[in-house]
């Protein structure tokens, strides 16, 4: 090839490249046409946008919001259910140690000195006349287990965890929401509502519950009784709960409520002991009258709502009638103008479970 032909125009490549070198006329008659649109050194204005432009440009933004507000959403329910597998992983099995003596889990003996041992779902702790363990759950809280006693893990999951109280003693400190945490006794089931208590089982399957923080639901058949921190329950087999009393009440309010519990209706100490019930309550004791409104039917129902009505007046939109004819709602009402802990917990909870009984 040509050397000549390879380079063409050699005389004017500097001019076009840097501006040296010779200029050629027809390029310098081409640079003033088009000086007119060159830079001239101010800033450069974006012209206003056209409106079909903006609304094309509004829609992106709606639509990356959009999938934006998606993803965020997916993202959490990713996260929520990444955390309730690690929580469900998490809460099938207890921690227990040894307190004193050695305790057992099935066939394995807890030594005190150890690091403890895993308590896990169909097993049975057992503590002998010389022995106390400490079970718990991070999410749930604490339970000790005093001498003499028997604990079946019955349930561990994410918003339920059961436990049986075969017999013996247990103290409960719950820091898990209200009603996760439940207790089968041979007598009734206790329900958490945000507390600490002690639970007692005796051999014949009766048993006492005590509250000192928060409230608790005992359970059996339909017979319900709430105690509050300071109160307490006795509770038969075949019966369930009876009727709650704060301990300070008198004693002869705290004999006459417990025979009239044991009483036959309709027989003379039943009556006798109603009357010194009423005549010795407080207004504290509206608890205790509380509970009886749906223990009693009759002249007996209308002598507890006229005393409790005097204790602690009727809030509003609770009639004389209607409490008399156990109108949940009017009971409810009354129930939460006591100031011992709002029932729509409870109620939440008896739609959400069966309890065992």
């Amino acid at each position: 090839m040509n050397t000549k032909d390879a380079t063409p125009f050699p005389e004017q490549g500097d001019y076009l490249w840097d501006g040296s070198g010779p200029p050629d006329p027809e390029i310098q008659q081409l640079e003033g046409l088009l000086a007119q649109y060159g830079h001239d050194g101010r800033p450069l204005t974006v012209p206003e946008e056209l409106p079909l432009a903006k609304r094309r440009r509004q829609q992106l933004a709606i639509r990356f919001a959009a999938a934006a507000v998606i993803l965020v959403a997916v993202g959490g329910l990713a996260y929520v259910a990444y955390k309730s597998s690690r929580v469900s992983e998490a809460q099938v099995v207890w921690e227990c140690v040894a307190v004193s003596g050695n305790p057992q889990i099935g066939s394995r003996t807890i030594v005190k000195e150890s690091t403890g041992a895993k308590f896990r779902v169909g097993q049975t702790l057992v503590t002998d006349a010389g022995s106390r363990a400490s079970i718990w759950q991070e999410d749930l809280g604490e339970i000790q287990v005093e001498p003499n006693s028997r604990v079946r893990l019955v349930q561990s999951g994410v918003d339920r965890k059961r436990i049986q109280l075969e017999r013996g003693t247990i103290h409960a400190a719950i820091w898990a929401p209200p009603t996760e945490f439940v207790v089968d006794t041979p007598s009734a089931t206790a329900v958490d509502l945000g507390c600490a208590y002690t639970l007692q089982v005796n051999a014949d399957g009766s048993g006492t519950l005590r509250t000192t923080l928060g409230w608790v639901g005992f359970h059996l058949n339909g017979r319900d009784s709430f105690i509050p921190a300071g109160a307490m329950c006795l509770t038969r087999p075949g019966v369930g709960p009876d009727t709650p009393y704060f301990e300070d009440a008198s004693a002869q309010f705290r004999e006459a409520l417990q025979a009239f519990d044991a009483s036959e209706p309709g027989s003379d100490k039943r009556e006798e002991q109603l009357t010194i019930v009423l005549g010795q309550a407080r207004a504290k004791d509206a608890l205790t009258l509380w509970h009886l409104l749906s223990r009693t039917s009759g002249a007996e129902r209308e002598h507890v709502y006229d005393r409790l009505a005097v204790l602690v007046p009727p809030p509003h939109g609770v009639t004389r009638d209607g409490v008399l004819s156990l109108n949940r709602q009017m009971l409810d009402g009354y129930w939460d103008e006591l100031g011992l802990g709002r029932i729509s917990v409870w109620r939440m909870w008896e739609q959400s479970a069966t309890p065992a009984s």
